[in-house]
């Protein structure tokens, strides 16, 4: 088998792990990495049995993919010269700064004709890809994602870092454009929002309400759909799902002697894959590389995403100042 020649740029805390899994997949060759810390570049070399080079220019010549983990205000730079060179690109999420920069990357890439892939990498978490089975035309969606505060992703808002993610997942499941924006959120720690809710409501009549904190006390990440016949909740730390489904048809009347929920609701919890998300991603983004599949995470809806991001963080602001004033 024909092996493809894949490269890291960016080897910190998520990087490194690119890196992993590009050396134990059999389809890829992880022909080396670049990083600007050259100690730091050296021991995930070392670790991963792979070469190190000096300048992202001559990575870019020994490759034909790679991915790009920098901080975000590097991905326009640095994802512009990957795709100049007509080489594939797993860039991860947020896409760009902005907006505009992500349309010129995704323009790019088509003039190139290779591969933009964006890194929304909860597109493949386990329980999410269990529960799409049974979401079928939600209509009320809600995303709890907490963490505790620290030092990565801080150089941008939560709604850029965290928030994102449950706004990737909703884009890719309601089949709607959005009618209307509602947002809260406020600084705490840093000088962007730390912590920031939003209520997304759509032409097709269905809402999501997403909250997105990096000051909470405990780790979360929950998202729960409302349907018409069922009630899904889903836990992505646990990799659990649960799925509660009405049996037959509504109640009209209610008996003597009432009824308990366990008449009415069937619950089901379907097995959970043990799977790696990121491992996942990757190999969905090298069979696009070949043309055999289409990315499941194009850079396209990396920029949509975005558009919603930007939509929510203007709402918020026009609040801010509002109370300020």
């Amino acid at each position: 088998m024909s092996k493809i020649a894949c490269g890291v740029i960016g080897v910190g805390q998520l990087g490194q792990h690119h890196a992993r899994i590009y050396k134990e997949l059999p389809q890829a060759d992880l022909v080396g990495i670049y990083d600007s810390d050259p100690a730091r570049m050296a021991e995930i070399a070392e670790a991963h049995d792979t070469k190190t080079y000096d300048s992202l220019e001559k990575l870019l010549e020994d490759v034909s993919a790679v991915s790009i983990v920098v901080p975000t205000n590097m991905h326009y730079e640095i994802g512009k010269k990957v795709l100049s060179a007509g080489k594939h690109a797993l860039l991860e999420k947020p896409i760009t700064e902005t907006v505009e920069q992500g349309h010129e990357l995704v323009e790019l890439a088509r003039a190139g004709k290779v591969t933009l892939y964006t890194g929304h990498t909860e597109r493949f978490a386990p329980a999410l890809r269990t529960a799409r089975k049974w979401v079928s035309k939600p209509r009320y969606i809600e995303a709890l994602r907490m963490a505790g505060f620290g030092l990565r992703g801080t150089d941008v808002s939560v709604i850029h870092d965290l928030m994102i993610h449950d706004i990737d997942l909703v884009l890719s499941l309601v089949d709607s454009d959005i009618e209307k924006v509602e947002a809260v959120g406020v600084p705490v720690f840093t000088s962007n929002l730390d912590i920031a809710n939003a209520r997304l409501s759509f032409k097709d009549g269905t809402i999501a309400s997403l909250t997105a904190s990096r000051v909470s006390m405990d780790r979360l990440r929950k998202m729960r759909f409302f349907q018409g016949d069922a009630y899904i909740s889903v836990d992505f730390i646990k990799r659990d799902v649960r799925v509660y489904k009405r049996k037959g048809e509504k109640l009209e009347e209610i008996p003597p002697g009432g009824v308990s929920m366990l008449d009415l609701v069937e619950m089901v919890m379907p097995a959970v894959p043990d799977e790696e998300p990121l491992k996942l991603e990757i190999e969905d983004f090298l069979l696009s590389t070949e043309g055999k599949t289409r990315p499941q995470v194009t850079g396209e809806a990396g920029v949509r995403a975005l558009e919603v991001v930007a939509r929510i963080v203007e709402d918020i602001e026009g609040r801010l100042k509002t109370w300020s004033a």
